[in-house]
């Protein structure tokens, strides 16, 4: 099998970074950042709220959890639709009973389909981040960029016009880019993204188009992969947050504020086995001085304000 031209001919393939976006940057050389209330550490749930089409499509990819069996694959797609019927009530009602507001990642056809979801998220103070459109709204540079701009446009729009807010904060589908996403996002207005997985703590992001921040969102610590991909328990999960969140307080007292993304999947984590460990964990969190929970938007308005 040979490489596709494209890849070898791109014109940023050198030593070093192969971008211009950002310069290396040792996260233990860097300005401490204060977190409001002095908080040492900030965790930032986000939920990944998804529809799944019956048949998903292979252009550019299958998105990570989609339709598996022959079609009509009915035991998925309701599997996947527990998450926006029952899951996603129990994760914002273990929110709420520790008095915090978190992000959603939103595909827009949940707007369309089910509006009174969208409306309890916003009347519950949460953010919504813009989430691609539905699950077949996958990203990677075999997409025309025209194709992409809609694409990011089309969500943005459906999610504004059903919160009366244009979201702030876009995720792609499985963290995926295209060499224009980027830009394309900034173009948009978008202040933020967290497709980069590189930190833990935001960065500015130049583009052509002007500037963007990205916040990552730790893969290795979602639910996705330790309970589905790694196939461990709920308390294995919430054994290694405990750890992360230990490890990045110890780091705070000598280097600044720290952050941990919690990435969370309804049909995952709300699943009636699960919930009362994952309750238990943000109990223990909310009860911690030096421990804040924080949506996006307010995580990246801290850390531009001290920038």
């Amino acid at each position: 099998m040979s490489l596709d031209a494209s890849y070898l001919d791109y014109p940023k393939r050198r030593h070093g970074m192969d971008h211009d976006y950002y310069p290396y940057s040792n996260l233990f050389d860097r300005k401490p950042v204060q977190w409001p209330d002095h908080k040492k550490l900030l965790i930032w749930p986000v939920i990944s709220l998804e529809y799944f089409p019956m048949v998903p499509s292979d252009d550019p990819f299958p998105a990570p959890g989609h339709m598996q069996t022959a079609y009509p694959d009915y035991r998925h797609y309701t599997a996947r639709e527990y998450g926006t019927r029952i899951g996603i009530y129990r994760l914002l009602g273990a929110f709420e009973k520790v008095g915090t507001k978190v992000s959603v990642a939103t595909n827009s056809v949940i707007a369309d389909r089910y509006p009174e979801l969208i409306e309890d998220i916003v009347f519950g103070g949460h953010e919504i981040i813009a989430h691609s459109t539905d699950m077949n709204g996958t990203i990677a540079s075999g997409l025309a960029e025209m194709d992409e701009k809609t694409l990011i446009e089309s969500s943005l729009v459906a999610l504004e016009k059903a919160t009366g807010t244009r979201p702030r904060g876009w995720l792609s589908i499985a963290r995926s880019q295209s060499f224009n996403t980027a830009r394309l996002l900034a173009e948009a207005g978008v202040d933020y993204m967290c497709d980069w997985a590189n930190d833990e703590l935001p960065y500015s992001f130049e583009t052509d188009a002007g500037a963007i921040t990205n916040i990552p969102l730790n893969h290795e610590l979602s639910d996705r992969q330790i309970i589905n991909v790694q196939q461990q328990s709920v308390d294995s999960y919430a054994q290694q947050m405990t750890d992360a969140a230990d490890w990045l307080l110890a780091e705070a007292e000598q280097n600044g504020g720290r952050m941990l993304p919690m990435h969370l999947t309804p049909y995952i984590m709300g699943l009636p086995y699960r919930i009362s460990s994952f309750e238990k964990l943000i109990a223990g969190f909310a009860e911690r001085n030096d421990i804040g929970f924080a949506r996006g938007d307010a995580i990246l308005d801290s850390w531009k304000a001290q920038k």
